[in-house]
């Protein structure tokens, strides 16, 4: 509320705060953990990750570099966030865009909150020209939905996209499917080919990898385990 003032002013003081109210604003900023925004500086040491893909749509390798902070290190909140990322590639065909795509990308990170949609548009991005077969046969459809890949990986590293694996159930069986699988169509994939699973296995809509087989009328996926059938 404001008052106006008629009189000429002939002396004042300084009104002090509530000491009670004083102390336990501290001790309450002091709980809170500190979350991740745009306003947090970037310390002088970060920890990184490279990671390489060679995907055959480049000429040269790519070298994906990822750095994260350590934010309430030391306490019960402490938690690794990405910060940046960075690519680097001998090929200078698609520099424009990669540098665009990072800087981008570093900039949702820095903003804080829930940055685990990235992966989703990434990796639903498609070449008009068609996609491509990883090593092992995983299917992708860019070069831009390989890095959302990349950047699943990193995010599952550190915690912040919960990883599906298998039982050791469910890989025995797969094995034992697998084997059973190619010993009926004798081709066995000991080979060193560009998939590690049978030469007429189709691809897995679950996992984008070329694993399909038909077992028993059912057709099962012996990469992730995924069936028609159940």
């Amino acid at each position: 509320m404001t008052a106006k003032i008629t009189k000429n002013i002939v002396g004042y003081r300084v009104k002090k705060a509530d000491p009670e109210a004083q102390a336990a604003a501290p001790e309450q900023g002091a709980n809170t953990p500190i979350q991740m925004n745009e306003n947090i500086e970037r310390p002088d040491f970060l920890l990184g990750t490279t990671y390489k893909i060679k995907p055959p749509v480049a000429e040269h390798a790519m070298y994906i570099t990822i750095n994260d902070i350590i934010l309430n290190e030391g306490t019960d909140h402490e938690s690794r966030q990405p910060y940046e990322v960075f690519i680097n590639s001998k090929s200078m065909e698609h520099f424009q865009w990669v540098i665009a795509l990072t800087r981008v990308i570093s900039a949702v990170f820095r903003k804080g909150g829930d940055v685990t949609f990235l992966v989703e548009e990434l990796r639903s991005v498609y070449d008009p020209n068609g996609g491509y077969f990883k090593k092992g046969g995983v299917f992708m459809p860019s070069l831009v939905a390989e890095i959302g890949g990349v950047i699943e990986r990193h995010l599952k590293a550190i915690g912040l996209i919960e990883t599906e694996e298998m039982s050791d159930v469910a890989k025995r069986i797969l094995a034992e499917k697998r084997a059973e699988f190619e010993t009926a169509q004798k081709t066995p994939s000991n080979d060193e080919s560009a998939s590690e699973y049978p030469a007429n296995s189709t691809l897995c809509g679950k996992c984008n990898t070329k694993a399909v087989v038909i077992m028993d009328g059912c057709a099962t996926c012996l990469s992730c385990g995924d069936s028609k059938c159940g």
